[in-house]
């Protein structure tokens, strides 16, 4: 497509086939009652006053002209007093992110309005790519995504859109390209990163809003958090690894000053903290808090091993002095900085394809690397494959039992066996095990689709809706498979 010259104003541009102008009476009712859960959860979180009693909460399918107009009043009221880590923090804590009617609804709620603040622009910004993150399909979750992806996503929220790069998005595509090399936080905090993606969408004014130049931001967005997120991982197990080794050597206390702690902190204190660590999106997320945050977890790291090395020294000046069998005490050995660890567990294909082989090395690695509390997304491995996992997921694993848990744990395990199998067979053309892994995945996929109308039944919502993004996650991965 032609380069468009870049409108500083944020207030002036109409975006062709997204928004058509002003939607009938009716139309907004609709949409205002599909939003209105939604912000009763802000205004509850936030403690805002809410001026509708628990008697008029559930909006009527028709309105008349004054309700319309209060409740209308009141959400634009709201608008204005939430700020965008409020709602993030809304959404990744609570299963109103897994309602994709509803991100869209709250989406095209922001691209209407003929006058868009900073704020709702940078709304807009993290609502998409919560959107893309919900709605696309397991077999693009891992792959180097492009722009044809992320318009195939956003069709419903962006209608067609050309995914020809804008030559003043290219700043994107260089930070995306240098993503690829980094193989720890620290090196990707060296970086400003965060503050050139600012930086694009300040200067780029009301061009914004152009329907390619948000599909660039959206790839962009979701692969720096992708990456920010599996780095940060590798220095928690980095971290929980150590800790776990200086509490076997005897150790009760460390010096955590690096991370903001005391110079004698209890190593359980500091096992927790590292275990309850958050993502720093639930606060204002700007270069400085999210580089401040990231820098608290580096220094626990580099405290933890500034405590194994001084261990490790005495260690070898005793067996130096002393002859190597004067300490029985294991060595303490350093976790190289530059580099993510890697988590000691068996990850190959069964040859046989073992659903309960596959399910144990599952729960060896989320149990040897537990991801930190209200995280949306976690990476495993089965054989070459990786395969990301839902916090429900990961939480059917670690920390919940029931049916519902079961049926879930059944279903990643079949999808990590066909993504394993098909990796597998992209390397040697050899399709026996994938054969198999997809018989036992359709098996599955029917066995969740039934637990999913059950739980449709029983008015269980959560687990319904949980339940039909993992199957249809499942059914991505057959659907990719097929193809071979």
């Amino acid at each position: 497509m032609g380069e468009k010259a870049v409108n500083n104003s944020l207030t002036t541009l109409k975006i062709p086939g997204l928004v058509k102008g002003e939607i009938g009476r009716q139309e907004q009712w609709e949409e205002l009652r599909s939003l209105f859960p939604i912000y009763l959860a802000l205004a509850k979180q936030l403690e805002f006053e809410i001026p509708f009693g628990p008697d008029r909460r559930n909006l009527p399918a028709k309105a008349d002209a004054e309700l319309l107009d209060s409740v209308l009043t009141w959400t634009n009221s709201m608008d204005q007093r939430v700020m965008v880590h409020q709602l993030r923090h809304l959404l990744q804590m609570t299963t109103l992110n897994a309602s994709e009617s509803g991100l869209r609804a709250l989406i095209l709620r922001h691209l209407r309005k003929s006058i868009k603040s900073s704020i709702d622009r940078d709304k807009i910004d993290f609502l998409l790519v919560q959107y893309f993150a919900l709605c696309a399909p397991a077999k693009i979750y891992h792959k180097q995504i492009d722009l044809a992806d992320a318009a195939q996503v956003m069709l419903p929220v962006l209608g067609e859109v050309d995914s020809t790069p804008l030559s003043w998005c290219e700043p994107l595509e260089k930070v995306i390209d240098t993503l690829k090399t980094f193989r720890s936080l620290r090196e990707i905090l060296n970086t400003n990163f965060i503050e050139q993606g600012r930086r694009v969408k300040e200067s780029a004014g009301g061009m914004f809003y152009d329907p390619s130049a948000l599909l660039a931001f959206i790839r962009f967005n979701f692969l720096l958090r992708r990456t920010l997120i599996e780095l940060m991982h590798a220095d928690l197990i980095a971290i929980r690894a150590g800790l776990a080794q200086l509490e076997a050597g005897g150790i009760r206390f460390l010096d955590c000053e690096h991370a903001g702690l005391s110079a004698n902190e209890p190593i359980a204190r500091v096992k927790q903290v590292a275990e309850d660590w958050k993502q720093p999106f639930q606060k204002e997320y700007t270069e400085r808090t999210v580089s401040q945050a990231f820098a608290k977890l580096l220094g626990l790291r580099a405290d933890v091993e500034r405590c194994l090395e001084k261990i490790a020294s005495k260690q070898t000046a005793n067996q130096a002095l002393h002859g190597p069998l004067a300490t029985k005490a294991a060595p303490f050995a350093r976790i190289p900085q530059t580099e993510s660890p890697k988590v000691s567990v068996r990850t190959e294909v069964p040859a046989n394809l073992d659903f309960e082989t596959c399910m144990e090395q599952i729960w060896e690695q989320l149990i040897a690397a537990p991801p930190s509390r209200g995280r949306s997304m976690t990476t495993i491995r089965q054989g070459p494959a990786r395969v990301l996992l839902s916090s429900w997921e990961v939480s059917a694993f670690v920390s919940e039992d029931g049916p519902s848990a079961e049926d879930l744990r059944r279903a990643v395990v079949a999808r990590a066996l066909v993504a394993a199998a098909t990796e597998s067979t992209r390397e040697t053309g050899n399709a026996t095990n994938l054969d198999r892994a997809l018989a036992v995945a359709r098996l599955e996929v029917t066995r969740l689709l039934e637990q999913v109308d059950i739980a449709k039944q029983a008015k269980d919502t959560e687990a319904a809706v949980n339940m039909g993004i993992s199957a249809k996650r499942l059914n991505s991965a057959i659907d990719e498979a097929e193809k071979l």
